[in-house]
């Protein structure tokens, strides 16, 4: 059973949030606040925090900007993820990713089934590697963040939860980039 080990040191991690959005401001952004101050209770540093439209190419710019800054192990957007026209935050994660984690956008909407029923298929959550970062798109919804963050990313975004989590893998994410370059 999956549990937190108190015997190991927390490592506290840097973690983007971008929230993406037509029409919210820093004033109104209420999924973006509620994820910041998650992360913040848990231990962890918001290392920016941005709003970007509902534009690929703009969102995707700023992916690989935050990618490659080594202060950000950990990029999580809220919005965009849905399936309307304007909706491509998959699209710019896509564009980006190394590698998918097939297991987050499943898990996500198999909790979130349990919370609002068949509506999750709406959902198109999706998570990833690229450059040794994680990426996470979460739905738009103040909800789906909690839901997101609290039974999904706060365990595993914790290096001490068991049996194991996604901290104690980022010194080897770029495994293959040292292989290619022998």
């Amino acid at each position: 059973m999956a549990r937190i080990d108190e015997s190991r040191p927390f490592i506290a991690v840097n973690i983007a949030v971008l929230t993406v959005s037509d029409t919210r401001t820093a004033a109104n952004d209420t999924s973006g606040d509620t994820l910041a101050e998650r992360i913040v209770k848990a231990g962890h540093r918001v290392a920016v925090r941005a709003i970007e439209k509902d534009e690929t190419a703009a969102i995707e710019t700023l992916l690989r900007r935050w990618i490659v800054d080594p202060e950000i192990d950990v990029v999580i957007t809220t919005g965009g993820t849905g399936i309307t026209g304007r909706d491509v935050t998959p699209e710019a994660f896509e564009h980006v990713m190394e590698k998918r984690i097939e297991g987050f956008g499943e898990l996500f909407r198999m909790l979130s089934y349990q919370k609002i029923g068949t509506s999750t298929m709406q959902s198109r959550a999706i998570g990833g590697v690229a450059g040794g970062t994680y990426l996470f798109a979460l739905p738009g919804s103040t909800g789906a963040v909690k839901d997101g963050w609290d039974d999904i990313l706060v365990s595993q975004l914790d290096n001490r939860h068991r049996p194991c989590n996604l901290v104690e893998l980022m010194p080897r994410l770029q495994e293959h980039l040292a292989t290619a370059a022998g």
